[in-house]
């Protein structure tokens, strides 16, 4: 009877052991992602696109998130967002489209009116179908048009990845698309709800899965590691910032925030590398290649570190 107890008893214990080890939490690991930085709005062609998702596809990255589809002086046709959606699905990585404000806000009908509307919807019909990056592999996201209210806002989409939560949010570089014209400004007001909304929603999912950062996508820089003050506009006093809203609530998040908060955008830099400029606990990267790798090292003092690569140059 004795061998046979204690046979049971080491078949508990070993039991309740593995149960233990099952239950523990996984100790978050390093990765590395990769942004490409919209060369196409800078002059360049398709074959610079082509190129940086190639070198991205050589390093060891998680996956790609892509800051615009197309230059603003390019067609915003059916045709060339199908082309463009085709490029970018090539993708070996999962591939996570960041709209730009040249994809749709500058967008002008055959009758010179603008149809930015009409053209992000029909974006929003191409490139976000449903809960699933791009690419040969994918990345399931979940969108803010999951919510009723914002049904329309599928472009604004987060992803978790060891312990960092990263998210999309649609801040066209050409002032927010904010429009002075006289009356409603809808489609930015409308926007702006939404955008509030999917912030708050952001940073209390980050707090309450214990995230050790959250890291922005955007086209426009709002400005958020400047200066107090600071307006994108030169002449700000006779005209209103579209991002001044959006500045104040990620600077007002991100304080109550305890891990760390990075903002990434299209925005080309002066030169140079791509580099990040902290203020306090929000970094601002600083495009300034084509594409860029970033860094990530939970639980270490600098959790996101970046090197990047001018495609153009290889």
């Amino acid at each position: 009877m004795i061998p046979r107890a204690r046979r049971l008893l080491c078949i508990a214990l070993a039991a309740t052991a593995a149960t233990t080890a099952h239950a523990a939490p996984q100790a978050a690991r390093g990765f590395q992602f990769s942004v490409i930085g919209h060369p196409l709005q800078h002059g360049r062609d398709e074959a610079a696109l082509k190129r940086a998702i190639a070198e991205a596809a050589q390093s060891d990255t998680a996956f790609v998130v892509a800051t615009g589809i197309k230059a603003r002086n390019e067609p915003c046709s059916d045709k060339l967002y199908a082309q463009r959606h085709a490029v970018l699905n090539e993708s070996l990585q999962p591939m996570i489209v960041s709209l730009a404000g040249s994809d749709w806000s500058a967008c002008i009908n055959s009758a010179g009116r603008s149809n930015a509307i009409e053209r992000l919807n029909r974006l929003r019909e191409l490139f976000y179908v449903d809960g699933e990056s791009l690419g040969a592999h994918h990345l399931t996201v979940t969108r803010l048009s999951s919510t009723a209210k914002f049904r329309s806002y599928a472009e604004n989409a987060h992803w978790e990845y060891s312990k960092v939560l990263f998210a999309t949010i649609n801040l066209p570089a050409n002032n927010n698309h904010y429009l002075p014209e006289a009356g409603r400004n809808s489609e930015f007001e409308d926007r702006l709800v939404a955008n509030r909304a999917w912030l708050h929603r952001l940073f209390t999912l980050a707090e309450r899965q214990k995230m050790q950062g959250l890291v922005l996508f955007s086209d426009g820089d709002p400005g958020v590691t400047a200066e107090e003050g600071f307006s994108l506009l030169p002449s700000f006093q006779n005209k209103q910032d579209g991002f001044a809203e959006m500045r104040k609530q990620i600077r007002t998040l991100a304080e109550k925030y305890k891990g760390k908060v990075l903002l990434i955008d299209a925005q080309k830099g002066a030169g140079g590398e791509p580099a990040i400029q902290w203020r306090g606990n929000v970094g601002h990267l600083n495009m300034a290649a084509d594409w860029a790798e970033v860094q990530v090292t939970p639980g270490a003092a600098a959790l996101f570190s970046v090197k990047g690569s001018n495609a153009e140059a290889q």
